[in-house]
Formats: C-alpha cells, structure tokens, sequence
C-alpha cells in the first residue's frame, strides 16, 4: 500500500490501523503536543472539535504546505467528559460510572490542507453497558489494556456492550466514514 499525502497528528496506533483499513497510509506522523483543558462550561462535542483543530493547527505550524489530518475522542456519561485515568483507582471509578448506564464517545475529525482551510465533523456514538460486576470491575482494571485509551478501549470490552448505535470505528477513535470524506474533499486520494 502506497503512502497518501497528509500527516496523521495522532501517536495513536488504533487510528493508524483503521487508516490502514481505508488504505489511508499517512506519509509522516507527527503527534500533536497540545494543552487539552476543557474551558469552562465548554460542552462535549465543542471540546473534541477544538482539540482535533488544535492538533491540526499545532502540526501544520511545524509543516507548512502540508495536509494534515488530527483527531479527538472523549467519553461522555451525561454532560461529564470522562478523561484519561492515570491510575487504577482512576479508572475503577470510570468503570463505576458506565456500569448499566448509556453513555457517549464523540470523535472528531479534523483535516487542514496544505492552504490552512480546515474542514472538521464530529460523531456521537450511544453506547449501552451492562451492569459490571465487582470482579468484572477489578478484572479490566488490573488487565491495564486501559491505560492510554479515554474511558477503555471497545475491543477490550465487547462482550459487556448491550448496544452501540453510531460508528464502531468513531468509538475506536476515528470514525472512518467522515475522515475518508474529509482527506478525499482535500485531493487525497
């Protein structure tokens, strides 16, 4: 598979397969060193849309001339913003809050061309969890196959997952329908 032309402001090697998948090979990949505080009173899906266009811009910035292509995604359990947890404790109150309950992963996608327009569309998933219990809690913790992921990652956590209405891949963290859009309307094909 040949590279495409654009740079994929993500570390991430779960966007670099999915990319893959679309035959998307970005040609360089410079993750994004940004600050990702949410502002006050910020919502969800204004918070990732600015965090995937401040990936974009951060990168840009360092590679004039290029298209770039950024992302962001967040869990949500009603208005909160679950983050990355940094510890066990983190993550089993994490795990506490989605046990049984419906929540959201939003996704961003943002590309820059090589001009500096931008072009951004963001996803929102449903997602239904069962009712974990304690040693299904304690199990995926001590597993540490959350650690870097927002909230867990899905592939870990299929056989607790009730119902995921939206994009599979959005909750893996790049929702391939909209960023096959986007690098097309920008001439990478």
């Amino acid at each position: 598979m040949e590279t495409k032309d654009f740079i994929l402001a993500s570390g991430s090697p779960q966007r670099k397969q999915l990319l893959a998948q679309i035959g998307f090979i970005p040609k360089k990949i410079q993750p994004a060193d940004i600050d990702e505080s949410e502002k006050r009173f910020e919502k969800a899906t204004a918070y990732v849309k600015r965090m995937a266009v401040e990936k974009a811009r951060r990168v840009a910035e360092s590679n004039p001339g290029e298209n770039v292509l950024a992302c962001d995604t967040v869990v949500v359990v009603g208005t909160k913003i679950l983050h990355k947890a940094r510890t066990e404790e983190e993550q089993t109150k994490v795990m506490q809050a989605l046990s049984g309950k419906a929540h959201r992963v939003i996704s961003a996608v943002c590309v820059m061309d090589g001009k500096g327009r931008l072009s951004v569309r963001s996803v929102s998933t449903r997602i239904l969890m069962k009712k974990f219990t304690a040693a299904e809690i304690r199990g995926y913790v001590a597993s540490g196959s959350w650690k870097g992921a927002c909230g867990y990652r899905i592939e870990d956590m299929e056989a607790y997952v009730r119902k995921i209405i939206g994009s599979y891949s959005g909750i893996i963290g790049l929702p391939l329908y909209e960023t096959k859009n986007l690098l097309n309307g920008v001439g990478v094909k």
